[in-house]
C-alpha cells in the first residue's frame, strides 16, 4: 500500500461520505482549533507591532539623559539645585567612555512658545531643537526632500533648518517648494534645507515628531546666547555593550563633574530604551506562550474528537477489517489505512482553518490601514509564515496519533473474532 494508491483514497472518501454530518462536525472541531490559534497569534502580533510602532526605527541600545533638579545636598550645594550639562561634558564622555558609539548633544526649550515660527503672514508653534547629525542615526527620520543637518553646518554655524511634514503643511501652500525658503524661528532667520517624515505612525508619536524642526547644535548655542549649555544627550552603545553599563558610566562621570551626590537618582531625567525593549520582549513572549497553550489546547480538543470518531468508525467496520485480514491484509496495512483517514481529515480541515484565519487577518489589516484605524494598542495583525507552518505540522503529527490508537484496536482482534462481531 502506498500513499498514492487511488483505490485506497477512493475508499477513504467513501468512508467519510457515509456520514457527512458526523464528518463535518469532526472536521469543524479541527478547523476551529487551528483557526483560533492563527487568529490569536495574529492578534498577539498586532499588539506587538503597535507597541514597537511607538519606537519607529529608534536604536534599541540607546539611552537618553537630561539634567534634572538635585534631591540631595552635596559638597556645599543645596538640594533642589538646577544645573546644566556643558560642551566640556560632551568631550569628557567621548574621551573617557569608549563604549559609546554615537553621542548626540541637544539644545531644546528655546523660544518654543506660542507662534515661535513665522513665515510672511503665517505663524505656527513648533518644537525646534539644536542637534548633531548623529541624532539621525540614533533616532532616524525619513528625509523627504533635501538633507539632514551635517558636519559642515555644525562647523560653520550655518543657519539652516530641517522641518517636519506638519510644519510644511502649516507654513506652505500645497504645491509650494519649501527647500531654499526662510523661516523666522525664535526671532532668527533659518534657511530650509530638508523636509522629513517620522517613521512612527501618527498615533504612536509620529504626529508630534512631524512638528519638529532640527537646527545645527552649534548655531543654536551661538544664535540664542546659550553659551556652552547642553540640555540633553542621546547615546548609543558599541555593538555587544549593554546600554545599562554605558548609562551607569555616563551618570557617574556627570555626577563627578557637577558635584552631584552618588545616591541622587533624581538628578537625571533618563530613559534606557534597552530596558524598555527587554520588558516588551518578556511581555510579548509571555503572551505568545499563553496563546500557544490555549491554541494548542483548543486544537487538541478537535484532534481528540477525530480520534473518538475514528474509534466509532472502526467499530462499524470491524467485519470489513476482519475480511481484509482473512484475505491476507497485514496489520500494518490496516493501521496505515486508518492513519491515512485520520491524517487526511485533520490536515484537510486544518488547512482550511489556517487559510481562512490568515485571510481574515489580512482583511482586518487591510481594513485598518485603509480606514486609518491603527491605534497605539493594535496595529497590522498578521501571522509569521514559520509559525503557520509549525501549527500545520503540529496538526499533522496530532492526526497521526489520533489515528494510531484506533488503528491499534482495529488489528487487536483476530480475524475470526472480527468476522463474528455484531
Amino acid at each position: 500500500m502506498t500513499l498514492i494508491d487511488i483505490d485506497k483514497w477512493q475508499e477513504i472518501f467513501l468512508t467519510l461520505k457515509k456520514n457527512k454530518l458526523r464528518t463535518f462536525f469532526t472536521a469543524f472541531g479541527v478547523f476551529w482549533g487551528i483557526f483560533m490559534l492563527v487568529v490569536m497569534l495574529g492578534s498577539g502580533r498586532g499588539l506587538k507591532d503597535a507597541a514597537y510602532g511607538g519606537l519607529g526605527k529608534l536604536m534599541t541600545n540607546s539611552v537618553f539623559i537630561a539634567p534634572d533638579r538635585t534631591s540631595i545636598s552635596y559638597n556645599g550645594f543645596p538640594k533642589g539645585r538646577i544645573y546644566n550639562f556643558t560642551n566640556d561634558d560632551t568631550e569628557a564622555i567621548l574621551k573617557r567612555i569608549p563604549e559609546v558609539a554615537y553621542l548626540a548633544p541637544e539644545t531644546r526649550g528655546f523660544s518654543n512658545g506660542i507662534n515661535n515660527v513665522v513665515r510672511g503672514k503665517r505663524v505656527g508653534s513648533f518644537f525646534a531643537s539644536g542637534q548633531y547629525p548623529d541624532v539621525n542615526i540614533i533616532n532616524p527620520v525619513q528625509i523627504l526632500k533635501g538633507r539632514f543637518v551635517n558636519e559642515l553646518d555644525i562647523k560653520e554655524l550655518r543657519k539652516v533648518a530641517v522641518i517636519g511634514e506638519r510644519v510644511v503643511e502649516e507654513m506652505y501652500d500645497k504645491d509650494e517648494e519649501p527647500i531654499g525658503t526662510t523661516l523666522r524661528i525664535g526671532g532668527v532667520y533659518f534657511t530650509v534645507v530638508g523636509t522629513f517624515k517620522s517613521y512612527r505612525s501618527d498615533n504612536n508619536g509620529g504626529e508630534r515628531d512631524n512638528k519638529r524642526i532640527y537646527l545645527p547644535f552649534t548655531t543654536v548655542q551661538k544664535a540664542f546666547n546659550q553659551g556652552n549649555i547642553v540640555q540633553g544627550y542621546a547615546i548609543t552603545t558599541q555593538a555587544g555593550i549593554s546600554a545599562s553599563l554605558v548609562e551607569k558610566k555616563v551618570k557617574k562621570l556627570l555626577r563627578e563633574r557637577h558635584d552631584i551626590h552618588p545616591d541622587d537618582k533624581r538628578a537625571f531625567d533618563s530613559d534606557n530604551l534597552e530596558e524598555e525593549f527587554k520588558e516588551f520582549e518578556m511581555l510579548f513572549n509571555g503572551i505568545n506562550g499563553l496563546i500557544w497553550i490555549v491554541g494548542i489546547g483548543t486544537l487538541m480538543a478537535g484532534v481528540i474528537g477525530v480520534s473518538n470518531i475514528m474509534v466509532i468508525v472502526i467499530k462499524e467496520r470491524t467485519k470489513e477489517f476482519g475480511i481484509k485480514r482473512a484475505v491476507g491484509a497485514t496489520p500494518f496495512k490496516i493501521i496505515l489505512q486508518v492513519i491515512q483517514e485520520s491524517v487526511f481529515l485533520t490536515t484537510f480541515a486544518g488547512y482550511f482553518g489556517l487559510a481562512i484565519g490568515v485571510g481574515l487577518l489580512e482583511l482586518i489589516s487591510y481594513a485598518m490601514t485603509q480606514s486609518g484605524a491603527d491605534t497605539e494598542m493594535f496595529s497590522n495583525p498578521m501571522i509569521d509564515f514559520n509559525k503557520a507552518i509549525t501549527a500545520l505540522i503540529i496538526l499533522i503529527v496530532a492526526g497521526l496519533f489520533a489515528g494510531f490508537i484506533p488503528a491499534k484496536r482495529a488489528v487487536s482482534m483476530k480475524p475470526i473474532e472480527a468476522l463474528h462481531d455484531e
